[in-house]
């Protein structure tokens, strides 16, 4: 879609998610002003572990008057919903090894680790939900199971969009699988559960309690790092801490259910306890695709965009002919050969204002009325402007060709 939506969609495609937009204006400065932080380690960065000291103690009981001095040792066995609920899935939160070749501009080995979720074991595979931004550009992607011992994974498929990525590995590796819950359901205020590695492998298993402190937030995305949000990312919000290399971990309901896949983090002097998790109603269809197709099949439209908002206001009645009273739009500025907006007669310099009959504002909106709202082989009917005229197409949605 856009200017990838030609052969390079399926690496760059844009989707928008727009509830939550009270909580998106806070967010939008620190956001797009780099204060947005994907939680994986980086393996330049060279982590001390300080010296820890341990004090076991015993709990003696007191000594009475005229009675005999009696010692005791005290040992508990605490059991609650919280060690129940770890005890469920920690043995299904791994750690993730991005590897990478030796380049000319780089030494190659270990790029970065971040954690991963088993979700599914079937027949000699089993299957890992973790994040794109964990594996991006991997050359070799290692697992670090719960025990320590580290297997070969295989990536099967990574959305730059969603920030999801479905690794494979050998099945006889797996004892346990994690359980998916509901992430429709969840309340502000339930307590939940981060498990992952912050600070790399050496904290694997590393468990941090919480609470639900939103739900249907979005978050601008610019995956293009041009300035532009590109893609609104629709997550849960939680004050379960949430550091670097919990990328891809699990969030977990207080019944060992996860509900959501730790994706990022604001961090700024001014704001601490804003952790942000993909939920995963939304990413099961992802790693649906991601696991059988290998990529996230999504309909297909056949042109390059941009937001009327993006283009010098001189152009709109220069180049575009639009009439004074347009002040939102998308402007087409090429449409591939033989794709379904060109079937449907839309050329260069069509501004489409509306899809369906609902008002479209900005190449966002577009994204996330064509991807949540259609399915591939929906008709679309897409009103927009020529030459300074309103006018109406039906075009057929159709799969992108790789």
């Amino acid at each position: 879609m856009g200017y990838y939506d030609d052969h390079y969609e399926h690496i760059r495609q844009k989707q928008k998610g727009n509830r939550g937009g009270t909580f998106l204006a806070g967010f939008v400065g620190a956001v797009l002003g780099g204060m947005l932080v994907i939680v994986a380690v980086p393996s330049l960065v060279k982590w001390d572990v300080l010296p820890y000291h341990v004090e076991q103690t015993e709990e003696k009981q007191t000594t009475v008057t005229e009675q005999p001095k009696v010692d005791k040792s005290v040992a508990v066995d605490v059991v609650t919903q919280v060690t129940k609920a770890v005890n469920k899935v920690s043995d299904a939160v791994v750690g993730i090894v991005n590897i990478q070749e030796a380049s000319f501009w780089s030494e190659g080995g270990e790029a970065g680790t971040g954690s991963g979720v088993i979700y599914k074991k079937e027949g000699n595979k089993a299957y890992i939900v973790t994040n794109h931004h964990v594996v991006e550009g991997a050359s070799r992607v290692e697992v670090s199971l719960s025990d320590g011992t580290k297997v070969p994974a295989r990536l099967l498929g990574s959305d730059v969009w969603t920030d999801l990525a479905v690794l494979e590995i050998d099945a006889k590796h797996v004892t346990k699988v994690a359980e998916f819950g509901n992430s429709d359901v969840i309340k502000v205020g339930e307590p939940v559960i981060a498990v992952g590695n912050p600070l790399g492998l050496q904290f694997a298993g590393s468990v941090t309690q919480g609470i639900i402190s939103g739900v249907n937030r979005t978050i601008p995305i610019d995956i293009d790092r041009d300035g532009i949000p590109d893609w609104h990312a629709e997550v849960l919000q939680t004050d379960a801490a949430i550091n670097p290399g919990n990328s891809g971990g699990a969030l977990v309901n207080i019944e060992g259910q996860v509900i959501g896949i730790n994706s990022m983090k604001i961090a700024q002097e001014a704001v601490e306890g804003i952790g942000l998790s993909i939920p995963i109603n939304y990413a099961k269809p992802v790693i649906a695709d991601l696991e059988k197709f290998g990529q996230v099949r999504r309909p297909y439209m056949g042109v390059e965009l941009r937001s009327l908002s993006d283009i010098p206001a001189y152009h709109w009645q220069q180049t575009l002919h639009l009439p004074a009273s347009v002040k939102e739009g998308v402007a087409i500025l090429q449409v591939v050969p033989g794709s379904p907006a060109a079937q449907a007669g839309l050329r260069e310099f069509d501004v489409i204002v509306a899809l369906d009959d609902e008002k479209i504002a900005d190449v966002v909106e577009l994204r996330k009325h064509l991807y949540n709202r259609k399915q591939i082989g929906d008709t679309m009917k897409v009103t927009f402007y020529r030459d300074g005229k309103k006018q109406t197409v039906t075009l057929k949605l159709a799969k992108q060709s790789l």
